[in-house]
């Protein structure tokens, strides 16, 4: 049987991983980001994933970053700490470490390279990653736009619930919502399914998600926990306005390419966190303006604060 944790419950975010200019850690910047995460009632952390660069840092540098988010955590939201590589003995070893650290979760995405050939490699694949924390629960994070891995969701937990003994549940990352919904009523109450989209939140809520675990979760919470709030009241109209705003904010960012945009966003409110580690791309000075000014356009900066306004302009 899985381990028994509570479900979390809204926002989680996908944390971006701090850089000096000269690409180096600078972990001294995570604090300050913590503290602000936990400012905005964010509900916990997902480090290390595809907004914090996991697969772009060496291995010495991935057990620093955890280290990190779960000192400056220090117990006040829950840290899953995803550990998925190329190498199944490497992300085996992570887990062992973020276990070892006091992280609350581990997380794990597919080898890309050599893919796993059926749902039965890919279930055992996570579970001798899994088996490497063997006192916290795991969950597999499903992305098939970018691992090109993308088996039955539903059969993989069928699968999973006996070959992995600490399964908790997918980070679903996909816009397949009906295999979203089917994943849900399979699970029942022992598996939880953690939406992945955060311009599509109003979706996963519709099929049933309980949680959340988005990069746009960093710098636009309010935005989100609004729509949280109105889909509770019952309120659909204010839900679907909150999205199309939440919509509006990732249709700026994008053309300039979505994780060195999103840091460059980060900078923007106050917690810099610097360029990003190539193959990512950083933001060239005339780009970061360009984006600032996208921003302005659809007011932005006032979305976002808490005490601000409350919706973006009428020319998104």
């Amino acid at each position: 049987m899985p381990l028994k944790t509570a479900p979390l419950q809204g926002l989680v975010a996908a944390t971006f991983t701090p850089l000096a200019s000269d690409r180096t850690l600078d972990t001294a910047a995570i604090p300050a980001m913590v503290d602000h995460l936990v400012d905005d009632k964010i509900a916990g952390l997902y480090v290390l994933g595809s907004t914090g660069e996991g697969p772009s840092l060496t291995q010495s540098e991935r057990c620093t970053v955890a280290e990190a988010f779960v000192q400056s955590a220090a117990g006040r939201l829950p840290v899953i700490v995803q550990v998925g590589c190329e190498s199944l003995s490497s992300a085996r070893e992570l887990a062992t470490h973020a276990q070892q650290i006091g992280a609350d979760a581990v997380s794990a995405v597919s080898p890309v390279y050599f893919k796993p050939d059926c749902v039965e490699t890919l279930v055992d694949s996570m579970a001798e990653i899994a088996a490497g924390a063997p006192n916290l629960p795991f969950y597999y994070y499903h992305i098939p736009a970018v691992t090109g891995v993308n088996y039955s969701m539903v059969d993989f937990l069928r699968l999973a619930a006996d070959r992995i003994p600490t399964l908790r549940g997918i980070k679903f990352t996909s816009t397949n919502v009906f295999e979203f919904q089917s994943c849900l009523e399979f699970a029942g109450d022992r598996f939880q399914l953690l939406w992945g989209l955060d311009e599509m939140l109003l979706s996963g809520l519709g099929a049933g998600a309980q949680a959340a675990v988005g990069s746009t979760y960093n710098f636009a919470a309010p935005i989100y926990q609004r729509l949280l709030a109105a889909f509770a009241a019952g309120d659909l109209g204010e839900a679907r306005r909150q999205q199309s705003l939440s919509q509006a904010i990732v249709r700026a960012f994008i053309p300039y390419g979505p994780r060195g945009a999103q840091k460059a966003i980060m900078s923007m409110i106050g917690h810099d966190c610097g360029p990003s580690r190539l193959p990512v791309a950083t933001l060239t000075p005339s780009q970061r303006d360009a984006l600032r000014s996208d921003l302005d356009a659809i007011s932005f900066f006032d979305a976002v604060d808490v005490g601000g306004l409350q919706s973006i302009g009428s020319n998104t």
